[in-house]
This record gives structure tokens, sequence and C-alpha cells, in this order.
């Protein structure tokens, strides 16, 4: 499902418009990001959580030369579904 079915799916099962649904979704992102950006974690019960993990520096090999080099440390988004939301895939 790309961005143009999912906006659609949410305006017919909202009943409301295409243009709001979007609005709503931009919103929704865009609320996500900000969170995540300043460290904070979103919780939504029985959906899942959305927080940002930190990986540690270490040493990589590029796989072209073997040659080994260093990739820095980082912060990564990362989702964990909620049981409601695992329970319903695995039916």
């Amino acid at each position: 499902m790309n961005k143009t079915e999912l906006v659609t799916a949410i305006a017919e099962q909202a009943e409301i418009s295409k243009k709001d649904a979007e609005a709503a979704l931009k919103a929704f992102a865009d609320v996500v990001s900000a969170a995540l950006k300043n460290g904070d974690k979103v919780q939504l019960v029985g959906f899942g959580t959305f927080e940002v993990s930190e990986r540690a520096a270490r040493e990589g090999r590029n796989p072209r030369t073997g040659e080994t080099m260093p990739i820095k440390a980082c912060k990564s988004p990362k989702f964990k579904p909620g049981k409601a939301l695992k329970d319903m895939v695995n039916e």
C-alpha cells in the first residue's frame, strides 16, 4: 500500500474527504517525527510504540575492497508493535 492508497482507505474508513485524510496523515507523521527528534517516545496502546534507539560506533568493512572502516554512532527510529497488533496479524 502506498501513500495514495492509504489516504483513500483512511478517507473511506473515517468518512471524510481525501484532502482531510491526507492532512491528518501528514500531521500524524510530522508530530511523530518531531517527538522522535526531541528524544520522546510515542505510544499508541494496542498499536505500538515509536522510539529512537542509539547505535554504537563500530568497525565495518567495505564490501568492494574488504578494507576496514569506522562507522559512526547514530540514532535510528524504530517501531515496536503492540500485542493487539501482533495478535491481529497472526490470526
